[in-house]
């Protein structure tokens, strides 16, 4: 009879941890688009480098909703 191993469990909520993830992704996103803009720029491409713009733009909005939902979801369990 085989034995299974328990997985470990994460010291945050799956659904807490999901959204860091989801932040880091987000931040992640928004530094690589700085290069590739910078490229896209190198290369006199500003229909391109002004569209890295735009997704830049949205994972930094992305990122910053999702640091209000976490701190307001943590500051909860906490009460």
């Amino acid at each position: 009879m085989a034995t299974m191993t328990k997985e470990q469990k994460s010291p945050v909520k799956d659904k807490n941890y999901d959204l860091i993830r989801t932040l880091q992704m987000s931040l992640e996103h928004v530094y690589r688009m700085e290069t590739y803009i910078a490229d896209a720029e190198q290369r006199g491409d500003s229909e391109l480098a002004d569209w890295f713009r735009k997704i830049q733009d949205n994972n930094r909005r992305a990122a910053d909703q999702c640091k209000q939902m976490l701190m307001a979801r943590m500051q909860q369990e906490q009460r």
